[in-house]
């Protein structure tokens, strides 16, 4: 099951989606031993951007009955920080490198495609989309004119590949994708997390210090099918399909749908070893031999079952 995407020789198609794991705290509670058997065929890492955030007030967490919805708000060390703190780890890491970054306007994410253009390190870039832009107050995302301003600004800068982090919260996903593939973009992922609410129970009040949250999990699954879907069937350049991926059935599914890769997000909270077991019910699905990554063991033990729907409860 290897595959070549954008130009990267990976072993499977698995890799995370940003932000959903942590591969410098992970090397903190498994040693050497992530190194050994990293789950994922590529790293995305969490999203950069060019000032440090210290993300939204807690609480930042909600339980679905079928999911996760969480309002993080993207707390990094900014450009400066991750380039002197996190880069130098997560380019130990035995597979390629894809930065997420996000800005808050066109120069911002140009600051940021510029700096990591010039590492090595990095393999590729990400570039989400789901925020405002400052200059129109219009989520770049949401509207395909303003996607393809931004990446008519940024493909210039680099000849990484770009892929384009895509939001389901636009009101034609598949024009946002035409849009980004006709301007340049290398390839797609979708989806980001769907918006959502809680309510605190006893005071009526939004519970999540951000408000609205981001939906995950396999509450999201179906949405994520339907739009890799659609995508896939617009586009001729890769997309990478996310979206409550918890098994090699799941995985298998959003290939079908037209993903080149499947990437594994909320699952590895409850299984660090996610990715690695996911791709080897892949193959044992397709007839091959399993996966040789194998399981991370330590101070976090991952549940041995297989092709079992994990349904948190609130």
């Amino acid at each position: 099951m290897s595959i070549t995407f954008c130009g990267l020789e990976l072993v499977h198609p698995i890799i995370n989606a940003s932000g959903t794991f942590d591969a410098i705290a992970a090397r903190r509670a498994f040693g050497d031993q992530l190194l050994e058997r990293f789950p994922f065929s590529a790293f995305v890492s969490k999203t950069v951007t060019v000032s440090p955030r210290q993300g939204n007030p807690p609480p930042r967490l909600w339980e679905l009955p079928a999911g996760l919805m969480n309002s993080i708000g993207l707390p990094n060390k900014g450009l400066d920080g991750y380039l002197a703190h996190d880069l130098p780890q997560l380019a130990q890491l035995p597979v390629p490198l894809i930065v997420n970054v996000m800005g808050f306007s066109r120069d911002e994410v140009a600051q940021l495609v510029s700096a990591f253009a010039e590492r090595p390190e990095v393999a590729a870039l990400e570039l989400n989309v789901s925020c405002p832009n400052v200059e129109t107050g219009t989520v770049m995302g949401a509207d395909p004119s303003e996607v393809a301003r931004l990446l008519d600004a940024v493909r210039p800068l680099t000849d990484k590949p770009l892929i384009v982090k895509l939001t389901p919260n636009a009101s034609d996903v598949p024009a946002v994708a035409r849009a980004a593939e006709r301007s340049g973009a290398s390839a797609v992922s979708l989806i980001n997390t769907i918006r959502g609410m809680a309510l605190d129970p006893q005071t009526g009040e939004p519970w999540l210090g951000g408000q609205t949250g981001g939906v995950s999990g396999p509450a999201a699954r179906a949405i994520a099918l339907a739009q890799v879907h659609s995508v896939a069937a617009a586009v001729s350049i890769p997309v990478i399909g996310m979206g409550g991926v918890q098994s090699g059935r799941d995985a298998a599914d959003l290939s079908r749908a037209g993903a080149t890769l499947v990437a594994v997000g909320t699952e590895s909270f409850r299984d660090p070893s996610a990715g690695a077991r996911i791709a080897s019910e892949m193959r044992l699905r397709s007839g091959e031999q399993p996966y040789s990554g194998g399981r991370l063991t330590g101070s976090l033990n991952p549940p041995q079952s297989t092709e079992t729907p994990c349904k948190t409860s609130q």
